[in-house]
């Protein structure tokens, strides 16, 4: 037991002298990282370099800008009211339509014998009546003579109004066999486009089940496009409860090729209300498209050009830094050192952007190099000049307009 309890011993004492060497040389190794981190940091945030410019303040023609689609004003999924083979196309995929154009023709044989069967139960019923009309207006003559019963008579009576609605009723189904008949020539119920995932000819139609094409109008087209929900009640209050009238009727478009759509449009439809998951609210500008240049699901940039806003703040756009869903713009503090700033933002002017609330007239902003800000950092500025922006954004601005 002695030598037993030695042997342990002596095994633990190997065990814990391992155990020290490994803890120590993982908090060595632990030490190194971080204290040399801490120094690597500190050489980082040292002369980081940086540029810098005034805030911009003047009057701004405030242009507002959209991302939209262009969607049909009607679209119309076609579908057969009556069941059979298409035995004829008269048009292909994708082409041009006008409201009443033929466009199938459903096998209409089974039809045309419908109308012939209910013909015949037509004229059968109504020769029926004939007689049994003739009949009830022997027994009225009769009956007025006393010559026969009343109830013989009013028996007639009743047979040949009953005979009368039964012509009704085959009136009606022949009506129907001619509708049906008149159902197997497919026209077009508006002016648009054909899909090309049209139906083939000897492709078998269900009635009100089978899509055999769909036909989107182009001539005029909606352009949808959203915006937030604190930017409609801003237009709300300058058009008084309404949209202004020149943002409602006064929208241009640009397309993804850079060229301007030479019509401008006007805001047809404004949607119930905020969408609860984007916070944004949906709208429609109607465009006139006579020569069908805008098609659906293109992709187009709308463009108001806005009210005058005097003596506003602006600042280029890549000096906001979005985080957290905030906005943020890194001011100068006198010490070569930077203090982010939370902004207010409004709406944006080319590749600047007027500046609500957050900064004041004298403030120096950084403009390049804000990714590599760090706290503490302390800053190597090189000051440019606002005009290079601006100029910069006059050149973006006259390329959009061509």
């Amino acid at each position: 037991m002695c030598r037993l309890k030695k042997l342990y011993g002596k095994i633990g004492k190997r065990w814990l002298a391992v155990g020290l060497a490994i803890g120590f040389m993982v908090i060595s190794t632990i030490l190194l990282h971080y204290g040399g981190g801490k120094a690597v940091q500190a050489s980082d945030n040292t002369n980081v370099s940086v540029q810098a410019m005034k805030i911009v303040q003047q009057d701004a023609a405030v242009t507002y800008e959209y991302v939209g689609q262009v969607k049909a004003r009607n679209e119309v999924k076609m579908m057969s009211k009556v069941s059979g083979n298409v035995i004829q196309k008269m048009v292909n995929g994708g082409e041009y339509v006008s409201k009443g154009q033929p466009l199938f023709q459903i096998d209409n044989r089974q039809y045309d014998a419908a109308i012939k069967a209910a013909e015949a139960t037509l004229n059968k019923s109504q020769s029926t009546l004939r007689s049994s009309q003739r009949t009830a207006d022997r027994y009225s003559s009769l009956s007025k003579l006393d010559a026969v019963a009343q109830e013989t008579t009013d028996s007639y009576v009743s047979q040949a109004e009953e005979d009368a609605a039964t012509v009704e009723t085959n009136q009606a189904s022949l009506q129907e066999a001619r509708d049906n008949e008149r159902d197997t020539l497919i026209c077009s119920p508006i002016d648009g486009r054909i899909d090309v995932n049209d139906v083939s000819t000897g492709y078998y139609v269900v009635a009100g089940s089978t899509t055999m094409g769909t036909i989107s109008s182009v001539d005029p087209v909606w352009v949808q496009f959203t915006m937030s929900e604190s930017e409609y009640l801003d237009f709300l209050v300058m058009g008084q409860n309404q949209l202004p009238e020149f943002f409602k009727n006064h929208l241009q478009i640009t397309l993804s090729n850079g060229g301007t759509y030479p019509i401008e449009g006007r805001v047809e439809q404004v949607d119930k209300g905020i969408n609860e998951t984007t916070g944004t609210i949906t709208l429609k500008a109607v465009f006139d498209n006579p020569n069908h240049m805008l098609t659906p699901g293109m992709f187009a940039n709308i463009k108001v050009h806005g009210e005058v806003q005097k003596n506003v703040l602006m600042v280029p756009q890549k000096a906001v830094k979005d985080l957290l869903n905030k906005s943020i713009v890194y001011v100068l503090d006198g010490t070569n050192k930077a203090v982010g700033r939370q902004v207010t933002l409004g709406s944006k002017i080319g590749n600047m952007v007027i500046v609500k609330d957050g900064l004041d007239a004298d403030d120096t902003i950084v403009v390049e190099g804000i990714d590599k800000i760090k706290k503490d950092s302390t800053l190597s500025v090189t000051m440019i000049d606002a005009a290079e922006i601006m100029s910069t954004n006059d050149e973006t601005d006259s390329s959009d307009a061509n």
